[in-house]
């Protein structure tokens, strides 16, 4: 079957607008243009719109969604198991938070105790959903399944104190590496200081380190914008500092 612009937007609950911006950006051309100049989309059109508003679901950027689509290597069956575990993760968080938001009310009714563990249960597991959003298939197509399960696990099984010390490192890395930066020198001390004290804070999400791995995922940080729009937040140009204090911190600066 197919549909005009107008009978697409109604079909899938989107509007005209929409339909349009996303033939100019190209993430969804029409089947072909009438006679008389209109759109035309076709079932093709159909299911890979569908893909495009599960990955929106998803809170997938539409530069990342163009990037996933136009691969060749696209499977669009394969991205429908993938949006189903990924709902399904999310069903659980909201699962998990429910429960959790019920049992603080019966704390406050004095009816059970819940220990400070059993009160952020749910919001771990967001953080690791929030992250599989936005970094899932980039770092599942780099590192593999396996390395990213491992990684998640060990998020999950965190205790409220490595959690607190976490949140502490963090803070610590960023504060660092703005010191760092006013030397200008990624050989200097400090900067040497940022990126050990970088390399502390990814050992909370792997189970082994490596100098190859660590220097990669820094230049991640400078190739992909998001990564690179995080740490130039408060400083621009503190990705490709780190990255380069990094490099020189596992000898890969060569």
């Amino acid at each position: 079957m197919e549909y005009t612009v107008q009978k697409l937007g109604r079909l899938a609950g989107v509007s005209t607008r929409t339909l349009r911006y996303y033939d100019e950006i190209g993430i969804l051309k029409p089947a072909r243009m009438s006679s008389s100049g209109y759109r035309i989309y076709g079932q093709s059109e159909v299911e890979r719109l569908q893909q495009i508003l599960f990955h929106r679901e998803l809170g997938i950027s539409l530069d990342s969604i163009r990037e996933i689509v136009n691969d060749s290597s696209f499977d669009g069956a394969k991205a429908l198991l993938e949006h189903r575990e990924q709902l399904l993760d999310k069903r659980k968080q909201l699962d998990q938070l429910i429960a959790n938001v019920e049992k603080t009310i019966a704390l406050n009714e004095g009816r059970l105790t819940m220990s400070d563990e059993e009160r952020f249960e749910g919001f771990k597991q967001k953080l690791i959903n929030d992250n599989e959003t936005l970094y899932g298939t980039e770092i599942r197509k780099r590192y593999g399944d396996d390395t990213v399960n491992r990684s998640n696990k060990k998020q999950l099984d965190m205790t409220q104190q490595e959690h607190d010390e976490h949140t502490r490192l963090t803070e610590e890395v960023h504060a660092t590496l703005a010191e760092a930066y006013k030397t200008g020198d990624p050989a200097s001390d400090i900067a040497q200081m940022a990126a050990d004290l970088h390399k502390k804070w990814l050992m909370y999400y792997w189970s082994e380190y490596s100098k190859e791995a660590h220097a990669g995922l820094a230049q991640g940080y400078v190739d992909d914008e998001r990564f690179r729009a995080y740490y130039d937040a408060a400083q621009p140009g503190s990705a490709q500092f780190l990255r380069d204090a990094i490099h020189i911190y596992t000898g890969q600066n060569k």
